[in-house]
């Protein structure tokens, strides 16, 4: 089995003719794609390639999910977290952000997932039938401006 970078991937993914370095690189991404028995793909590797694809590609979401859709289908390509990552895409899919997705997915488990200063993330959470609470917890002084 041989594991992947983002870079391979970025390359295998986007068709960047301004680049020269990209146009030679693509063809060789293509072949390990093609013709490697076995990959791996790190979950880092799926953070990563999301933030290039979305901040340096400009890809929309429905880009991005389509990307990722189509790599968890490869029958010889091996996704870390595999089924995380088809459950975050739905949700990345509405709006929310992929990492959010991920973390969200990834504590299905749990009665409740706590952050600081996210109140979008917990908003986008809570529009969401059935799935893990989002909790932004208060401090006492916080509570305490509020309530005069």
């Amino acid at each position: 089995m041989i594991a992947l970078d983002t870079n391979i991937l970025a390359r295998f993914y986007v068709d960047d003719p301004g680049d020269p370095e990209a146009a030679k690189q693509r063809p060789i991404a293509r072949r390990i794609m093609a013709d490697s028995p076995s990959l791996f793909v790190p979950i880092t590797v799926i953070l990563e390639l999301e933030w290039v694809l979305r901040a340096f590609y400009g890809f929309d979401s429905s880009q991005v999910v389509r990307v990722f859709e189509h790599l968890l289908g490869l029958g010889h390509v091996n996704t870390e977290e595999a089924e995380r990552v088809a459950t975050a895409l739905p949700l990345a899919a509405q709006g929310m952000d992929f990492a959010d997705a991920l973390h969200l997915s990834g504590s299905a488990h749990c009665e409740a997932l706590y952050t600081f200063d996210d109140r979008r993330f917990a908003r986008r959470a809570r529009r969401l039938e059935g799935g893990t609470p989002v909790i932004v917890p208060e401090s006492p002084l916080a509570s305490k401006k509020r309530s005069r």
